[in-house]
């Protein structure tokens, strides 16, 4: 018991010292009083419920993941056929009435033909994702099935609340609720966030880029009528272009998608310093964009944001690289915000605000003033009780439960972790309970004492044999902890995370600090006997 190493001192002192000071702007923030602003300033951040910040209902479009399946299931048949050997010549296709049909020019092909397409239109489980039939012996028609249908929208769902997750944590908020409802809304609250206009324009970018042949025998006329020729598509111009109220004829099929990405950063033009977006595709994506603007050099492509063309430059030389600029009349900011978009991933569906709404601070604040009220009640309680049982010991375990409520919030403070209501809770429960090993670790001394141990034997035996017990008890609780971290949402990790700090800072302090300092003192006193 009389033997703790220097080094194991200083160890425990640094830890805890470490914790001390890292809870100190969260200690006079809360007090306002400022922090120096020289120094780091790492303060544990307020859940929605604590600090206020912006509730917002997004609806997604359903009826875009059907059109977007049969234009894939139309350009994966097109490249089956052609890829065919022999090669299947088909015509006459058609994607009317949310159906994909096209005649095969040879009747004895119909099968062969079938045979390619069975691995598009069956599904991964037990549903078929798409209807097959032949009808007039050459036309082939593929139907969505309801099923089909359904698990694209949910899967799109989970996609999209994906990309909304990663571009609320790119804009720097913390610990945001992001939540499926029904079938087709995301809820999304942000808290601290009291100007929702930013994070409305970010998660109202769907991010879709394209890159896109430029017809050049569309006719002007035709194409200023928003007249289409056969297997082309026209979109207008962006409206901060210089060919703003134009629009441009565009091949539908073959382009490049810019699901390929795999990095999108802010820069600027080396020529003309201006904002531009630089991109990055992954291999696959470079190959194909390779190939695209090697088989068309001295052709214009069109690059496409969602539904607009930014701009149309020329193919001078093929782009091997793998990476390509997007330029059009950007400002920094609007840069950047694009660069999240497209880093993030572009939204499978449009997502469209139909409910918001400000929370504000006041009944957090309330919430605050409350919480610190019971802690400091209940820490009082917990004090003046150790004190009175314990003597000496309980004044030593009082330290330990002080010296705790610092680690708690430095740690959380240092992981950057977010303080709810249901996580006051957590601390309040964590104060309360912080002591129980002291309680295990005096009652087993004073039974050593009965016994007629010595003092010291009594000491070491005590904290010896209690940490078990102590040990035991607090691994429940992790686990607990941890299972409601895993399997809960919002405020109820915000609970689980508290406790899985306040748990470990317990066992450090109760446990291990106190035992350094009865050492000390049994060292310098060497008494014959303890009062406890």
């Amino acid at each position: 018991m009389l033997e703790f190493p220097t080094w194991k001192k200083a160890w425990f002192w640094t830890v805890a010292l470490i914790g001390l000071l890292a809870s100190l702007p969260s200690v006079l923030s809360l007090a306002n009083v400022p922090w120096p602003s020289v120094l780091p300033s790492p303060t544990v951040n307020l859940g929605l419920d604590l600090a206020g910040g912006s509730h917002i209902l997004l609806e997604a479009n359903s009826s875009q993941v059907a059109a977007q399946r049969l234009e894939n299931m139309e350009e994966d048949v097109r490249a089956r056929m052609r890829g065919a050997e022999p090669r299947i010549r088909i015509g006459d296709v058609s994607t009317q009435g949310g159906k994909l049909s096209f005649m095969v020019e040879s009747a004895a092909d119909v099968d062969r033909a079938r045979s390619l397409l069975e691995p598009l239109i069956n599904g991964t489980g037990m549903t078929r994702d798409w209807n097959l039939e032949v009808v007039d012996e050459t036309r082939i028609v593929l139907s969505p099935t309801q099923a089909g249908l359904d698990k694209a929208v949910d899967q799109a769902m989970d996609s999209a609340t994906e990309v909304v997750r990663k571009r609320i944590d790119e804009l720097g908020t913390r610990e945001p609720t992001i939540i499926r409802q029904g079938d087709n809304r995301i809820v999304v609250q942000v808290p601290g966030l009291q100007d929702p206009e930013a994070l409305k324009k970010l998660l109202g970018k769907t991010a879709k880029l394209e890159f896109k042949l430029v017809d050049q025998n569309a006719l002007p006329t035709d194409v200023a009528q928003g007249i289409a020729p056969p297997g082309d598509q026209i979109f207008p111009f962006a409206a901060d272009s210089p060919q703003a109220g134009q629009s441009l004829a565009v091949k539908r099929l073959g382009g490049i998608q810019g699901d390929r990405l795999i990095d999108a950063q802010q820069t600027f033009d080396q020529q003309t310093n201006e904002p531009v977006v630089t991109i990055q595709f992954d291999q696959q994506g470079g190959t194909k964009f390779a190939k695209l603007t090697s088989e068309n050099v001295n052709k214009p492509f069109a690059i496409i944001l969602d539904g607009e063309v930014l701009s149309a430059p020329n193919i001078n030389e093929p782009i091997l690289g793998g990476s390509a600029r997007i330029s059009g009349s950007f400002s920094v900011e609007s840069a950047a915000q694009l660069a999240i978009a497209l880093r993030s991933g572009a939204l499978p569906v449009d997502l469209k605000v139909i409910e918001e709404r400000t929370v504000g601070p006041d009944l957090g604040a309330d919430s605050i003033k409350k919480g610190l009220i019971a802690m400091t009640i209940g820490t009082t309680a917990v004090l003046v009780f150790m004190m009175v049982t314990y003597g000496r010991f309980g004044v030593y375990a009082n330290g330990a439960l002080v010296l705790n409520v610092f680690m708690i919030l430095g740690i959380m403070a240092l992981l950057n972790t977010t303080l709810t209501l249901p996580g006051i809770a957590g601390f309040v429960l964590t104060i309360g309970a912080a002591v129980d090993a002291n309680v295990l670790i005096n009652e087993r001394i004073r039974e050593e004492r009965r016994r007629g141990r010595r003092v010291v034997q009594a000491i070491e035996t005590g904290y010896k044999e209690a940490s078990r017990a102590i040990y035991d008890a607090n691994i429940t609780n992790v686990i607990a902890a941890a299972l409601l971290f895993a399997f809960g949402q919002g405020p109820v990790k915000g609970f689980a995370v508290v406790l899985v700090i306040g748990v470990l800072t317990s066992i450090f302090t109760a446990v291990a600090v106190t035992r350094m300092w009865v050492a000390g003192w049994l060292r310098r006193a060497r008494p014959h006997d303890i009062n406890i």
